[in-house]
């Protein structure tokens, strides 16, 4: 009750926030039967903010920069970048494996010896999700969400998640030769990581058979 009253104005407690406290407390049912309380309803409906607001930014941000991702995954020796346009027969089956057009012309990628690192950013619902893949002959050896921006969707960062894309490659007909579980709420941010997976395997075998553009 006293932090209620802290979050209430002058004027608001002249009005009769003591009154409505006292009156809830003594007379629940007759309170809200008989008072018009809007005041409170707002008072309340800004505490429900106030502890909303933390839990969002919990789940949206960044959990690992692209610069630590690929310190982690060369073992702190990060070679210099290498680049794959994305143009001709490339680019077209880019677009196939993404469900739109790229939204650029060419992709940065790391490669040292049979290892290969991925930081691409794909659409969930409105806003990009970083996304980094690491390439082990041929196969995911892990994906991971590095940065987060969608107000929902987040719990494909999980390990419980990310995980199912281990050892995953692609079939002939470019699908991941794996069936990847969903998550209610999530569907969007599911389907951005399957094509960003889907993507870097693609790309992976172009670097290593030398088709690039």
């Amino acid at each position: 009750m006293v932090l209620m009253s802290a979050l209430v104005t002058s004027s608001d407690q002249s009005a009769g926030f003591t009154f409505y406290t006292g009156s809830m407390l003594r007379y629940p049912c007759s309170f809200f039967w008989n008072t018009d309380y809007p005041m409170l309803f707002r008072t309340l409906a800004f505490l429900g903010l106030l502890l909303a607001v933390p839990a969002l930014q919990a789940k949206q941000g960044t959990y690992q920069t692209p610069e630590a991702f690929l310190d982690q995954t060369f073992a702190g020796t990060v070679p210099k970048p290498g680049v794959i346009w994305l143009t001709g027969e490339v680019g077209e089956t880019a677009a196939r494996l993404l469900e739109h057009k790229p939204d650029t012309r060419r992709i940065r990628y790391w490669q040292q010896g049979n290892t290969s690192a991925w930081v691409l950013n794909e659409i969930g619902k409105h806003k990009p999700i970083t996304i980094g893949i690491e390439i082990l002959n041929g196969r995911i050896k892990s994906l991971k969400v590095l940065v987060f921006r969608e107000s929902r969707g987040w719990e494909v960062k999980t390990p419980a998640f990310t995980q199912q894309f281990t050892s995953a490659n692609l079939t002939d007909s470019y699908q991941l030769d794996r069936s990847i579980d969903g998550i209610t709420g999530a569907t969007l941010s599911v389907r951005a990581l399957k094509r960003a997976a889907r993507l870097a395997l693609y790309l992976n075998s172009q670097i290593n058979s030398h088709d690039s553009p």
